[in-house]
């Protein structure tokens, strides 16, 4: 018998996973995307592999990975996403398999605790209040127990909270370490174990830093693997973007001017000017935001740059920077804080006079945005595909690309394009759920087009009626904060149901609230278009209102686009419609999550129909019954009901 039919039965009715895991059910998809994930880590080759809703990629990569006998390193999406892959599924699959492969968790170094920088917070002027203090007590209360130092241990710190930023590692204080304290740093033992692990988990902030130090020549953060796996891989080509751009941000500044006052405190009490230029820098970052407009926005910084307040600010902030700069330079010689805060001087200094004086020639889009006080200055490469091919050829490793979310209407291309995959192999497994008998796809008639003013209004009339029907339990998804809060106000009183809406409390907590419910509606914007798993009765109705085009106002969408238009290409058909069908299917992907789920997926946007790319965005969804009548759906309804109502009977 080979290695491939092992991993068919490994995942198969009588395997070992089925013999652990309760309620195991084998999928031929599962089996099939197992299959050629471990043939990629044979072959060193590379594969973009699409599993539907239900499919299990996470076991599909985990036994070929463990099987495989290889180094390898696993890349997830978010930090969520990866405590739950290596706390609760790796050892799972491990156990299952009698396996003795060792593995470890691999974070950014700001998600690691410092003992020294924490030693030097519990002292500092800016940390005097007594809610820092409590969370300085809570911190340090928690150091003394930990073994790894991840601050994700710690549930009772707001992740928002202030104290964080002066306590994690931070690279240019702990690069200064002398060579006997790694032994009591977290960030060293983290990376020692990844070096001696055979799998190790990461996420793609980490995975993107890393290829873009590889890129630049400067040396890496990863151990060296045989394969990557690379799981919710839509997400990559934007977060890989950040990490080959660059930012010059009010945040970044306010950090230095901070730890300025709090270093020279420490290490050089007499040099009261550094205290001084900290704080007039400070006032600069201030003056600086007040150049923009009021209300929080993000635009191309063409539109910006020559107008006299933001030269006149640009030109002072420039001063101030420097004029900290130097001395800092003085005072780096008194401490190894004050050598770290004069290093980022010189870097945050560095980035500025890039992004001002590196001209718009298409390899980067200049753009800035702002927030309620700060602000970011940003180039972004107008693609990653050049340096993500050159960081990849950099390694001899096989690469799996995997998510629920890759093609559009059957096609890989978009994906493979935005980061440069040639010669690869490309695998679409269907979702094993029922969706012909289990969902229906509801496309209401009479609405007029998006951009009419009535439309938000047009659309909740037409889906009071659904709710009705569904009796609540649905999510409301919207394309943008204006409609969800015009949703919000003309539902008020108007439904049985309680209405939960995104930013009445934290994101983890509002699904928790909606599943404790159980028949209430939830409106949300794009972060909860992805990565929310709700089964059973609690949802069964998913409604979206627009198809999630990209804003034509993004000033890095609309740079691109025109960068497409000059090279001659079509950037409506290769760029804006893929990216919309891609984040629908993310959205759609909310509505059956398990087997016995049932439900309404009601896509609201006419366009489906009028427009004869609507075709497109139907056949990238998973294939269900289509209707226009509202009776089609009670029905729907009604017959869901009498099923479960014989399941319960018959239980």
């Amino acid at each position: 018998m080979d290695m491939i039919d092992s991993i068919t039965d490994v995942l198969g009715q009588d395997g070992p996973i089925a013999r652990h895991l309760k309620g195991f059910a084998p999928r031929a998809e599962q089996q099939h995307l197992a299959e050629a994930i471990f043939s990629t880590l044979e072959k060193g080759s590379v594969l973009v592999g699409e599993a539907g809703t239900g499919t299990g990629k996470t076991f599909a990569y985990l036994v070929p990975a463990i099987l495989s006998g290889q180094r390898i390193i696993i890349s997830t999406g978010t930090r969520h996403l990866q405590d739950q892959l290596f706390y609760s599924d790796l050892p799972l699959i491990k156990k299952a398999l009698s396996s003795g492969v060792s593995t470890s968790l691999l974070k950014g170094r700001a998600n690691y605790l410092c003992k020294h920088r924490l030693e030097r917070a519990m002292r500092n002027p800016a940390l005097l209040d007594e809610k820092h203090q409590q969370h300085l007590r809570l911190i340090a209360d928690w150091a003394r127990r930990t073994t790894t130092g991840d601050i994700a241990e710690v549930m009772n710190v707001p992740e928002d909270s202030m104290a964080w930023s002066f306590v994690v590692s931070n690279i240019e204080f702990c690069s200064k370490h002398e060579f006997e304290d790694l032994e009591d740093c977290y960030v060293h033992h983290a990376r020692k174990k990844a070096q001696e692990s055979d799998i190790v988990v990461i996420n793609h902030h980490l995975l993107s830093a890393d290829l873009a130090l590889k890129e630049q020549g400067f040396g890496e953060l990863l151990p060296s693997a045989n394969g990557f796996v690379i799981d919710e891989a839509h997400q990559l080509p934007d977060i890989a973007a950040q990490f080959f751009g660059h930012k010059f941000s009010s945040r970044q500044i306010l950090d230095l001017a901070r730890d300025t006052v709090g270093e020279q405190l420490h290490e050089a009490p007499d040099m009261r000017e550094l205290r001084d230029l900290a704080q007039e820098l400070e006032t600069g970052i201030r003056h600086f935001r007040l150049a923009f407009p009021i209300e929080p926005g993000r635009d191309a910084w063409v539109t910006m740059k020559d107008t006299a307040a933001i030269e006149r600010e640009l030109e002072r902030l420039t001063i101030l920077l420097g004029s900290l700069e130097e001395a800092l330079a003085e005072g780096a010689s008194r401490g190894k804080g004050l050598e770290s805060c004069h290093k980022r001087a010189l870097q945050h200094a560095e980035t500025l006079k890039r992004f001002v004086q590196n001209p718009a020639d298409g390899e980067y889009v200049h753009w800035y945005e702002t927030f309620r006080n700060g602000f970011s200055l940003n180039m972004t490469p107008m693609t990653v595909a050049t340096p993500f091919q050159k960081a990849m050829e950099a390694m001899t490793s096989s690469w799996v690309f995997t998510s629920a979310t890759l093609a559009v209407g059957g096609d890989f291309s978009h994906f493979s394009s935005q980061l440069g995959l040639e010669d690869c192999r490309e695998l679409q497994v269907d979702s094993p759920f029922d969706y012909r008998h289990n969902a229906l796809l509801y496309l209401p008639e009479g609405l007029p087009e998006p951009q009419h003013a009535t439309y938000t209004s047009a659309i909740v009339e037409k889906i009071k009626p659904v709710l009705q029907a569904s009796e609540g339990r649905a999510f409301l998804l919207f394309t943008s904060y204006r409609a969800l809060h015009e949703a919000e106000r003309l539902l008020e009183g108007q439904v049985d149901y309680p209405i939960l809406v995104q930013g009445q409390m934290p994101k983890r907590e509002l699904i928790e609230a909606f599943q404790a419910v159980g028949n209430a509606v939830l409106l949300g914007t794009s972060s909860f278009w992805e990565g929310v798993d709700v089964r059973g009765d609690a949802l069964s109705l998913v409604v979206i209102d627009k198809l999630p085009f990209g804003s034509p106002g993004d000033p890095v969408m609309s740079a691109r686009i025109d960068h497409m238009k000059r090279a001659g290409g079509n950037p409506f058909f290769e760029f804006q419609m893929p990216q919309a069908a891609i984040a629908l299917k993310q959205g759609v992907g909310r509505l059956i999550r398990d087997v016995t789920d049932r439900g309404v997926l009601m896509l609201c946007d006419p366009r489906i129909r009028s427009r004869h790319y609507g075709e497109v965005f139907i056949t990238s969804l998973p294939p269900m019954p289509i209707t226009r009548g509202l009776d089609e759906v009670q029905e729907f309804y009604q017959s869901a009901r009498q099923v479960l109502d014989e399941e319960v009977a018959q239980s």
